[in-house]
């Protein structure tokens, strides 16, 4: 999903234009953005954690060459679900799971079943 369908969305259920859901979605990612850079974490309640965390030096290899390189430390910005966004994912995978199981059962049944006789009675 893009920015412009998350504004479409929104602007469509809240019955704002477009373009004033587009300003308001827009400066709720810099607020986000800005907080990060200023305080390095930000905490939106049954959302998630923003946080910025340094990633130290290290010594790495380039996977074409397989030479050594490199890599200077950084800031990298990571995010941890709030529990009611883990819930719906863990959903997710249940039900995932249960598609999975019945597709597989369905595959084993079609695979016991009996050799399918033709319209002469004799089998096939």
């Amino acid at each position: 999903m893009t920015k412009k369908e998350i504004v479409k969305t929104i602007s469509d259920e809240i019955g704002l234009t477009q373009l004033k859901t587009k300003e308001i979605v827009q400066k709720t990612f810099d607020a986000i953005v800005e907080t990060l850079v200023e305080e390095k974490r930000i905490e939106l309640r049954n959302f998630g954690v923003f946080e910025v965390k340094k990633r130290a030096a290290r010594k790495a290899r380039n996977p074409r060459t397989g030479d050594k390189v490199y890599v200077p430390e950084k800031y990298v910005v990571t995010f941890k679900p709030g529990k009611e966004m883990e819930e719906k994912v863990r959903e997710l995978e249940r039900q995932a799971a249960e598609r999975a199981a019945a597709a597989m059962a369905a595959e084993q049944a079609t695979v016991e079943s009996p050799p399918a006789t033709n319209p002469l009675g004799n089998a096939s």
